[in-house]
């Protein structure tokens, strides 16, 4: 396991996992409800941040490495599992809406693993609906893990809203890597 400056800010990412859920667990007079999501969303925007900065640094520095290349998305997968659990159990999001984006980033990296196993993980590699998936996941996180008014916008209402379409961009993305994913699947089926 290379220890490398992306690798490292990977690692900061699932450190970070325990930090933002315990968030959650202190009491009303350890923390109140302001500052629990104001340290929530800090530290999900944190996490959201270092995703970029790891492939960036990885990129700028030439310090790609097999490691963090299956390190990374795990690191992003249960952050934002851990974060629509914790928005589920906290009723600012449908457990629903959470099955299915969770759901679906299995299926999407158990597909990624099997067609690395035939050889064909480049026909499934992350595509620009996969980031845009992304970009309206995270930034509706964040909208509902603050869950208070900010500037005069309703972060629950437009967080519920950009979640819902999250996950409609979830079923699209995946059902797009499963049509990418078939004719190489049925050839190796055969």
């Amino acid at each position: 396991m290379p220890f490398n400056i992306p690798n490292l800010i990977t690692w900061l990412r699932i450190l970070l996992i325990p930090v933002f859920v315990v968030v959650f667990y202190l009491s009303n007079e350890t923390a109140d409800p302001h500052l629990k999501n104001l340290i929530a969303t800090a530290v999900f925007l944190l996490a959201s941040i270092t995703d970029w900065l790891d492939g960036y640094l990885a990129r700028k520095l030439d310090q790609f490495s097999a490691f963090g290349a299956f390190l990374d998305p795990v690191a992003d997968k249960l952050m934002v599992a851990a974060a629509l659990i914790v928005l589920v159990k906290l009723g600012r999001a449908d457990a629903i809406i959470a099955f299915i984006i969770i759901g679906r980033e299995i299926t999407i990296s158990a597909l990624r693993e099997w067609m690395a196993k035939l050889g064909e993980s480049k026909s499934i590699a992350v595509s620009m609906l996969g980031k845009i998936k992304t970009t309206f996941q995270m930034i509706a996180i964040a909208m509902l893990l603050y869950h208070e008014s900010l500037l005069g916008v309703d972060c629950q209402a437009i967080g519920s809203l950009l979640l819902y379409l999250a996950a409609l961009l979830t079923l699209w993305s995946m059902g797009y890597y499963l049509m990418l994913a078939s004719p190489k699947l049925k050839k190796h089926l055969n």
